[in-house]
């Protein structure tokens, strides 16, 4: 890019030069000529020789000419060497940033993202350009520490089955007396395994496709006619903990991927539900707010939780309750979030006092022409 800056750089000073001694060739000859003439038929004594008025009105002319195309010619190659030189040099130093912003691309890998250009100087195209990449490796960067932190807490959620199974099958076949109720058991825990790690498996695939975003045309849901099943899919363990079940529905259309939505209200219920306490209640409301957009809203009894922790509940992998006391992959909330943000809606949690937790997700109203669903 250098060179060639430089040589369009010189070309067009040359054809700048080429253009002033023209003009220069035009003016002289016309000033020359512009001297006043005198009468026909007059002569003027050039030496001891005379010569009529008119052909040496020609010969100046024709003289002052010559030597500016002599002087042109001699200063043209100087002026294009001269800008040639100027050229290089300038562009090099105007792309120099480009050099830092490309040397800098080339040092970066996955374990060195963490590396910026900085450039400081005047605020023209190369410095928000420079600026622009800084911002890039800072979103890599975090989708990198992201990935990271999902990796490894995937990979330590998927060995806790994994080694329980391991476990159970090794402990029973070391006791040759095992029994049929022995095996019974071990059989029963191990199923249960296999249950969680399928959950885990089938929530993790539920979050990629949400990131990789919504397939197909959206259609118009209602998120009201979503609230009872979600909530007669968790009847019974509802009952077992004898929550106090409130349900305010109002017509609240939106569009989207029913699917997914439909995901959407079973986990905030889920959540409600396996994360309350004995005896607690459970509130679930749609309605369409002042704004037109459609509102879900999940509020419940539970244990007590800080404002700062709230947004740590959104976090791949993070419980409201204990380990020993919770159940679920822990991936609720934050397949919560990647579908209400595939949808360019909003998800808003806050304490309850006294213990539990309120989530009010926002979505976008459906616009003329989308089919229902």
């Amino acid at each position: 890019m250098r060179i060639r800056l430089t040589v369009l750089c010189t070309t067009l000073a040359a054809l700048v030069s080429v253009l002033l001694l023209w003009l220069g060739w035009l003016l002289v000859g016309g000033v020359v000529s512009a001297v006043p003439t005198l009468p026909p038929g007059t002569t003027v004594r050039v030496g001891d020789q005379p010569v009529a008025a008119e052909a040496l009105g020609r010969a100046l002319s024709d003289a002052a000419r010559a030597e500016v195309l002599r002087a042109g010619l001699v200063a043209f190659p100087l002026v294009v060497a001269a800008a040639a030189v100027l050229s290089y040099l300038a562009v090099g130093h105007v792309l120099r940033p480009l050099r830092q912003v490309t040397g800098t691309a080339r040092r970066l890998s996955a374990e060195s993202l963490d590396e910026r250009i900085a450039l400081r100087g005047s605020h023209g195209e190369v410095t928000e350009l420079a600026e622009s990449f800084d911002a890039m490796l800072d979103r890599l960067h975090a989708a990198f520490e992201m990935q990271r932190r999902f990796v490894a807490n995937a990979s330590h959620e998927l060995r806790t089955p994994l080694a329980v199974m391991r476990t159970e099958v090794d402990v029973t076949l070391a006791d040759p007396a095992a029994d049929v109720a022995e095996l019974r058991r071990m059989a029963e825990v191990v199923r249960g395994a296999t249950y969680r790690a399928d959950a885990l498996v089938q929530g993790l695939l539920l979050l990629a496709r949400t990131d990789a975003g919504v397939a197909g045309p959206p259609k118009e849901v209602d998120l009201a006619e979503l609230v009872r099943p979600a909530l007669a899919a968790v009847r019974a363990e509802a009952d077992e903990r004898r929550l106090r079940v409130r349900v305010q529905t109002g017509s609240a259309p939106t569009t989207g991927d029913p699917a997914l939505l439909e995901r959407v209200v079973g986990n905030l219920v889920e959540n409600a539900v396996r994360h309350n306490v004995e005896g607690g209640w459970l509130e679930v409301g749609t309605e369409v707010g002042a704004d037109g957009w459609a509102r879900l809203r999940v509020s419940s009894s539970g244990a007590p939780v800080t404002s700062a922790r709230v947004e740590e509940l959104f976090e791949p992998f993070r419980r409201g309750t204990s380990r020993a006391s919770g159940t679920g992959s822990g991936l609720g909330l934050s397949i919560v979030r990647a579908v209400v943000s595939a949808h360019r809606g909003t998800v808003v949690a806050a304490p309850v006092e006294g213990g539990g937790l309120t989530v009010t997700v926002g979505l976008r109203p459906p616009p003329s022409g989308v089919a229902p669903s």
